[in-house]
C-alpha cells in the first residue's frame, strides 16, 4: 500500500513540474548587427556617427614587436578590471604582433595597489590580467600562447600612499619570456 501511495505522490509532483508551454513554438528572432544611423558608411565605414570611436586596423605591421615598456602596460581604475578605451590600441598591437608569430607566448602579469586584503588584491589583479588576455582572445591570439597571473600587491611599481603611486599601480603588464 505505502508504495502505491509513494508512486502516486511522485507521479503528482513530476506533473505538477511540468510546463504548459509548447517548446515547437519558440519565436525565431532576427539578430543579425545593423547600422547605426541614417548613413551605414559613415565615420570610417563603422556605421556609428560622431561616436569617438576610432577603428583599430589589425592589418598594418603585424609583424613589428609591440614598442617599449610603456606600450606594455595597460591601467585600470580603481577597483576595476575593465580596460579603458585609451589602452585598446596597446592590446590591439600586442595581438598583431603575437598573430604575426604564433609560436610567440606572452604573459599578462595582474597588479593593485596597497589598498584591500591579499587575498581580495589576488583576485583582482587575476580578473585584470584575464580581461587583457580576453581582448587579446578575441582579437585572433590563441589561447596556448597566453598565460594570465596575478601578482597582486606583491611588486608595486611605484611606492608610496597618494594617488598618483596608486595609479601607476593598479595595471597589467604584457611580458614576453
Amino acid at each position: 500500500m505505502k508504495k502505491f501511495v509513494l508512486a502516486g505522490l511522485v507521479s503528482s509532483l513530476l506533473v505538477a513540474c511540468g510546463t504548459s508551454v509548447p517548446l515547437n513554438d519558440v519565436p525565431v528572432e532576427d539578430a543579425t548587427a545593423r547600422a547605426v544611423g541614417a548613413d551605414a558608411g559613415g565615420a570610417a565605414g563603422s556605421g556609428v556617427q560622431g561616436s569617438g570611436v576610432a577603428p583599430v586596423d589589425l592589418g598594418r605591421a603585424a609583424d613589428q614587436a609591440p614598442a617599449p615598456a610603456d606600450s606594455r602596460l595597460v591601467y585600470f581604475d580603481y577597483d576595476s578590471f575593465v580596460i579603458k578605451p585609451e589602452f585598446q590600441a596597446v592590446v590591439a598591437a600586442h595581438a598583431r604582433f603575437l598573430r604575426a608569430q604564433p609560436n610567440r607566448k606572452v604573459a599578462i602579469e595582474g597588479h593593485t595597489d596597497e589598498r584591500g586584503g591579499r587575498e581580495y588584491n589576488l583576485a583582482l589583479g587575476q580578473k585584470r590580467a584575464e580581461a587583457v588576455r580576453d581582448a587579446l582572445a578575441i582579437l585572433g591570439v590563441t589561447a596556448g600562447q597566453m598565460e594570465a597571473v596575478s601578482f597582486g600587491k606583491e611588486k608595486p611599481v611605484v611606492v608610496g600612499a597618494e594617488e598618483a603611486a596608486f595609479a601607476k599601480n593598479r595595471r597589467a603588464e604584457i611580458r614576453y619570456p
